[in-house]
């Protein structure tokens, strides 16, 4: 495995920077593809080949059921978002749904406030069973049953250090665990904290409040970054530090996520922004990144769907990779850093700046 992802690596060129304010975007370029096709999230749930429901009708906090009606895989990224039913959650880790099959997917929790079916677009409705799911039970029951209406994306990515953190929670708890869970109450603080710091309101202590209140800003950030030829990932660098970076086995789908990619960043920089400053932002620290992260120890298990997930952790970066028939179709890492932390400057600023 340690060679697979060390060749996924080496296959990486380092693009010209990108910047606004204080994040920087280094596009990753590669001819590397993977050989196998799959929808994106949003691609299966808007063509309705897959269905993304509760597990039933009590509901799971920490698990979701997924439906995929298609003969085609579905990749699903940590961090994405999904909205709906008794509340909003994302993805713990990058699953590839097998074509053709049900399966309960590790989730977490970014709306701390609801449990219910409390709102038209949560109501029940109809879902027919396809006959291939149905087992014997349902055979013999009515051709359809009565649950809660399925989760549609968010169009939405976890913001950065809050991924780096369910990351290595993640790590932990499939040492401990064998599981992809996470840190429940520690993911509900968080977002907690970095509501109050951008002024976010909402009943329901919702990640996505954040991004709403954020919205003329983030859209800002987005105008100064274009994803270019051949870009397969990117390195992202807050007031001069590594961030972290996503990398793909397609630049289609690199595309097709990248808009939720830079503002998931960019809501972290707004926290740092200052406008009296200006930082170094040398490509000699991507390539120090790169080869930090082709030099990680990799814990290898069974992934939550088709292949093998690979855990890439040491104290200074934390990350996971998918593997399905020797080939990379995501890669996620994360460096350790003081942003987001309770007593970092960052968050006294960020204070400072809601306070004013």
């Amino acid at each position: 495995m340690e060679k697979i992802i060390i060749d996924f690596i080496g296959q990486l060129k380092i693009g010209k920077k990108q910047s606004f304010r204080n994040l920087v975007m280094y596009p990753l370029i590669s001819d590397y593809r993977v050989a196998f096709d799959y929808y994106t999230l949003d691609e299966a749930l808007d063509k309705k080949n897959i269905e993304i429901l509760e597990v039933d009708e009590n509901g799971s906090v920490s698990d979701l059921k997924v439906v995929n009606k298609s003969s085609m895989m579905a990749l699903i990224l940590g961090g994405e978002e999904l909205v709906g039913s008794k509340q909003n959650r994302i993805i713990n880790t990058t699953i590839l749904v097998p074509g053709k099959s049900t399966i309960i997917i590790p989730v977490t929790c970014v709306e701390q406030g609801r449990w219910s079916y409390d709102s038209q677009s949560f109501s029940s409705d109809e879902l027919v069973i396809p006959d291939f799911l149905r087992d014997d039970k349902t055979q013999q029951a009515s051709s359809s049953v009565r649950v809660a209406k399925p989760f549609y994306s968010g169009k939405l990515m976890t913001p950065a250090f809050l991924r780096h953190d369910k990351t290595r929670q993640v790590s932990r708890s499939v040492r401990v665990r064998k599981a992809f869970y996470s840190d429940q109450c520690a993911m509900w603080s968080e977002i907690s904290n970095k509501s109050v710091r951008h002024g976010a309101v909402s009943p329901t202590k919702d990640m996505g409040e954040i991004y709403e209140k954020e919205k003329s800003v983030l859209k800002e950030y987005l105008d100064g970054f274009n994803n270019i030829e051949s870009q397969t990932g990117a390195v992202f660098m807050i007031n001069g530090e590594i961030a972290g970076m996503d990398c793909f086995g397609k630049s289609k789908t690199f595309s097709s996520v990248f808009h939720k990619l830079v503002k998931s960043y960019a809501l972290d920089a707004i926290d740092w922004f200052d406008k009296k400053k200006e930082y170094n932002v040398p490509k000699s620290k991507v390539t120090k990144f790169l080869k930090e992260t082709s030099k990680t120890n990799i814990d290898t298990q069974k992934s939550v769907g088709e292949g093998m997930d690979c855990r890439l952790e040491t104290k200074k970066i934390a990350g996971s990779a998918l593997c399905y028939d020797n080939q990379i179709p995501h890669m996620a890492v994360f460096a350790e850093s003081d942003i987001g932390r309770p007593n970092s400057r960052m968050q006294r600023f960020s204070s400072r700046r809601n306070h004013s």
